[in-house]
């Protein structure tokens, strides 16, 4: 990357809880002097619909659990130059990685028919397809650099997104370890 030019950044989330974008936002004032050196042009924090054909740097946080997520996970390796994968939820498959042991017959069960007091059924629109096992985004798709934390600190991700903009590979180790 470039250290002198505007990069254009987009970021999403797959299966987890959003903790990482919410350390994103973290960054308080930061995020002015982020967006002076960065276009976030995909966002779920940003009223944006489209992925853009070619991105400087895709941020993906949670695990690959739906067709859905898988899809958007492969969407970003092809149109993002560099891939992070951003969070525990995204390097490990962490929480939701939980329902692994279980078959898919078990865990619609337990979500829409055992835990319902209320018209327990099995969704039949708006929600994507489960897949067999949840997976790490590297599972998936290449990643090019992988931020451990639950979710990692505003101070671990500025950490990071300095050194790209800088045109420096960075080191999260440096900075954070997994659960951090």
């Amino acid at each position: 990357m470039n250290a002198a030019a505007k990069i254009s950044l987009a970021t999403a989330w797959l299966d987890g809880c959003s903790g990482c974008h919410m350390s994103l936002l973290d960054l308080d004032e930061r995020l002015i002097e982020l967006a002076e050196r960065a276009d976030l042009v995909y966002s779920p924090i940003v009223d944006t619909k489209h992925l853009p054909a070619s991105v400087d740097v895709g941020i993906l946080e949670g695990a690959v659990s739906t067709e859905a997520d898988l899809e958007k996970a492969r969407l970003f390796r092809q149109r993002c130059n560099y891939l992070v994968s951003l969070g525990d939820c995204a390097v490990t498959g962490n929480v939701p990685s939980m329902r692994n042991p279980f078959s898919l017959a078990e865990v619609m069960d337990r979500a829409f028919i055992e835990n319902v007091q209320a018209q327990p059924q099995y969704p039949t629109e708006g929600v994507p397809a489960l897949l067999p096992v949840v997976k790490p985004v590297h599972h998936v798709v290449r990643v090019d650099l992988f931020v451990p934390g639950c979710p990692p600190a505003a101070d671990t991700i500025w950490y990071v997104l300095s050194e790209l903009l800088a045109g420096r590979t960075p080191d999260p180790a440096r900075v954070t370890h997994f659960g951090a």
